[in-house]
């Protein structure tokens, strides 16, 4: 059972589709509609908006449970499993499944958490590149949003890579190793103040477009004559 793939995309293609376009119309409403004109953000506007996304993904969790409670005594491949193992009671059926339901829906719960519970250290790196490069807090949505639109796209590209390197069960050892030794190598490196600038990516941004000394606005791109500049806030 432990191989068994709950969920597939080949048979559940409409269910991650229509997920993904949930996700990017939630994103759209909120920079088109709700933030649409750039203003300061206060605490408590803040916190009614994490608690509005947190409901939205609690209403998920619970609704995708329900769905995995009645879909899984019925899917082939589920019963195929059970079965093998001699589980062809119904009564059986259901209390396996209803365990597989469980452990999905704790799964996304799970990983919901350690996100948010992950997202409080870039708070602090969020702070110290804002002030840096003195960005407003009527702008600071803004950026954050499309930061966390390609962070999201960085997600889904390296996740499909891992997804497809799984199969090979030495990727593992691999990954492994290289999480030990990232670990050993942060427990001994010294604490060092965040310094933008020397960031390899800024650097390389620097050398390949001309970056404003001032803001625009709220824009990340500007053209003066016929050179285009990148704004602090794109950096």
């Amino acid at each position: 059972m432990q191989d068994l793939l709950l969920f597939p995309i080949a048979d559940y293609w409409w269910f991650y589709g229509l997920f993904t376009l949930f996700v990017l119309g939630m994103l759209a409403l909120d920079l088109g509609v709700f933030h649409r004109k750039a203003h300061e953000v206060s605490m408590k506007e803040a916190a009614t908006w994490s608690v509005v996304w947190i409901s939205l993904a609690l209403v998920f969790c619970f609704g995708f449970w329900q769905y995995a409670q009645w879909k899984l005594p019925q899917y082939p491949p589920v019963l195929e499993a059970l079965a093998a193992q001699g589980i062809t009671d119904p009564a059986a059926i259901a209390a396996a499944t209803g365990k597989m339901a469980n452990q999905s829906a704790l799964e996304f719960l799970t990983g919901f958490v350690v996100e948010k519970s992950l997202s409080v250290d870039n708070i602090f790196v969020f702070v110290v590149v804002f002030g840096y490069f003195g960005i407003p807090r009527a702008y600071q949505h803004r950026v954050l949003f499309f930061g966390i639109l390609g962070a999201l796209i960085s997600r889904v590209i390296f996740i499909s890579i891992g997804a497809a390197l799984m199969k090979y069960h030495w990727v593992l050892y691999v990954f492994g190793a290289f999480l030990i030794f990232t670990g050993i190598k942060i427990f001994f490196a010294d604490d060092k103040p965040i310094e933008p600038e020397k960031n390899p990516f800024v650097r390389a941004l620097r050398r390949f477009l001309p970056i404003t000394q001032n803001l625009e606005g709220q824009r990340f791109f500007i053209r003066k004559g016929t050179v285009l500049y990148g704004t602090p806030l794109l950096v």
